[in-house]
């Protein structure tokens, strides 16, 4: 039987979108744009716990009439074979899907003008060619277009077949395109630059040889578990140690870990409702012709989900592996499975504790963790999401950005104020990459408080002549809003249940602690900020609400404001 936390199994997504095509036409003409199952109420949770009561398996749609450029939500209860609700969502654009991306691109390399183009540039193959066409922010879109459904691409070139066609930047050749109808509105031909000579190239057969065989190739490294792995996985749930999760899948966030427990003794103890990231946002700070456009908004505009990876043993993922796959649809609404898409397994993670007594010598605890991690691919960059959970409770999130930079090519002597050098008249533009994670802690429970603890300087006085002492100072938030990192008294935050104390009689509390907390270095006029105010502070508390799920906004696709946490706060 189907747990009510898991994803969509490729039998659902056909039946949803079997639903909407006989009650409300959606087929031909239609994208669907997203389709989730929705989580239920936690009270409807708590029930199926007690006595395998099944809460109902609704599912919500996204979907977009291409014919009249509307968006359209719709509700379908799965256990009742039923649509729930169907309603058009005035002056919106849902996400991007993957197809329109791909379909842009066959579009604009076949349009007569844009060949036209490339070739006064001496651009005449067009198999080298890749149009990557990226999603427009209100204030930077052409007024005459704003009631339309559009993006802007990028122009790249391959020197070869096969090659890396993120090192060939054609300047100054943008296209406008319409994505219901891949109609071309604009070709904005601005200027013009030389090609330096640049090795941009990282498949082994386009690598030049003077620039193989820096090192000796490198001695394996082999990660064995003669007695097996550690964890179980039945289904979605997993269980390591004292851990027990369950993992989800989603088109918007990727994956999410839910429904975290702890085994303490034989007493469960909940931990995390849910833990995910909900919104990625990459401005880069570059005003200039060929990046003033350039804002993503990786999970909004297209989501984690839809641009998840299979991951490859030994490349990937090392060691004794275990794979989850997902399954994911395409903008026809047909399923398709994402093979390996999320990866299990134990690290040792050196030293958890050790002391050397000059008497008896030494002690060592080593520490061993369990890593839960999908790959997505975001065109040119990678994001990799490792979930961490510890042997002594502690739970770590690292999220690691690699792949390839966007480049821009400049004349000898050109200034370049706003990117690094990186090659001969080369530079890549200054960007940020802003992740905003969505904690739904539960330390023992629902019943908790958010607290901001720092440190305290005490001033000197006859308790404090020599300046010593310093104090750790918790103070609770009672209404919800942002709070923001001090260096100067290392602030953090507690997530705090009162009502459960630990053995030494303290209320029992999870600490956030900022792995980086970089301001956004944005003016609070700009446009391009007020789509993003989420990144503008290090930390929003909000009670929990189902419907307040986007940090900025449901609709990012084409947005002027953040219509998420500033409104819900």
């Amino acid at each position: 039987m189907t747990h009510p936390l898991d994803p969509l199994t490729s039998d659902e997504f056909r039946a949803t979108t079997a639903l909407l095509s006989a009650e409300h036409g959606v087929g031909e003409g239609w994208r669907f744009c997203s389709i989730e199952g929705l989580q239920p109420a936690k009270a409807d949770l708590d029930t199926y716990a007690a006595d395998g009561t099944v809460p109902a398996r609704v599912v919500e749609v996204l979907c977009l009439e291409q014919a009249t450029n509307r968006t359209f939500r719709g509700r379908v209860d799965l256990s009742a074979d039923a649509v729930l609700s169907f309603e058009h969502v005035p002056g919106v654009q849902a996400n991007f899907t993957v197809d329109e991306w791909e379909e842009a691109d066959a579009a604009l390399r076949a349009h007569p003008d844009v060949i036209a183009a490339l070739a006064k540039r001496g651009i005449t193959d067009l198999s080298l060619v890749f149009m990557d066409t990226w999603t427009y922010g209100d204030a930077v879109m052409p007024e005459q277009w704003k009631d339309r459904r559009i993006g802007w691409s990028d122009t790249w070139v391959r020197a070869a077949e096969g090659a890396n066609p993120y090192a060939g930047p054609v300047n100054g050749l943008h296209c406008v395109i319409d994505i219901n109808t891949m109609e071309l509105l604009a070709i904005e031909d601005t200027h013009t630059v030389s090609r330096p000579d640049v090795m941009g190239e990282y498949v082994p057969r386009h690598v030049p040889d003077r620039l193989k065989g820096h090192r000796p190739p490198r001695k394996p490294l082999e990660i064995t578990q003669p007695e097996g792995i550690g964890f179980e996985v039945d289904g979605h749930e997993l269980r390591w140690q004292n851990w027990t999760m369950r993992v989800g899948f989603n088109h918007r966030e990727g994956m999410t870990i839910n429904a975290v427990t702890y085994d303490d003794a034989g007493r469960t103890r909940q931990v995390a409702h849910q833990l995910s990231f909900a919104e990625m946002v990459v401005p880069y700070r570059d005003p200039s012709v060929d990046h003033y456009r350039r804002t993503a908004f990786d999970i909004g505009e297209w989501g984690l989900g839809f641009m998840t990876q299979s991951l490859e043993l030994g490349c990937d993922c090392l060691g004794e592996i275990r794979y989850l796959d997902a399954v994911m649809h395409d903008s026809a609404g047909e399923p398709y499975t994402i093979t390996n898409a999320i990866c299990l397994h134990e690290e040792d993670s050196a030293i958890g504790w050790k002391h050397v007594d000059h008497d008896s010598g030494a002690e060592v605890r080593r520490q061993r963790r369990f890593v839960v991690s999908f790959h997505v691919t975001v065109a040119n960059y990678e994001y990799i999401v490792y979930w961490r959970f510890y042997e002594d409770g502690n739970i770590e999130c690292e999220v690691r950005a690699t792949g390839i930079m966007v480049v821009t090519h400049v004349e000898e002597g050109q200034a370049h104020p706003h990117g690094t050098l990186i090659d001969e008249r080369t530079y890549a533009p200054y960007h940020q990459h802003f992740l905003v994670a969505r904690l739904d802690l539960e330390p023992d429970g629902r019943t908790n408080t958010v607290q901001r603890s720092e440190t305290v300087i005490d001033p000197i006085g006859p308790e404090n002549p020599l300046g010593l002492g310093i104090r750790q100072v918790s103070t609770p938030i009672a209404v919800e809003g942002h709070d923001d990192f001090r260096w100067e008294s290392q602030r953090a935050w507690k997530v705090v249940n009162e009502r459960s104390l630990n053995g030494l009689g303290t209320p029992v509390a999870y600490k956030l602690v900022p792995g980086g907390a970089i301001p956004s270095f944005f003016h609070p006029e700009s446009p391009v900020f007020q789509r993003a105010q989420v990144i503008g502070h290090t930390v929003w508390v909000t009670p929990h609400d189902a419907d307040e799920r986007w940090p900025a906004g449901e609709f990012v696709n084409q947005s002027k404001d953040d219509h998420g946490l500033p409104e819900w706060v």
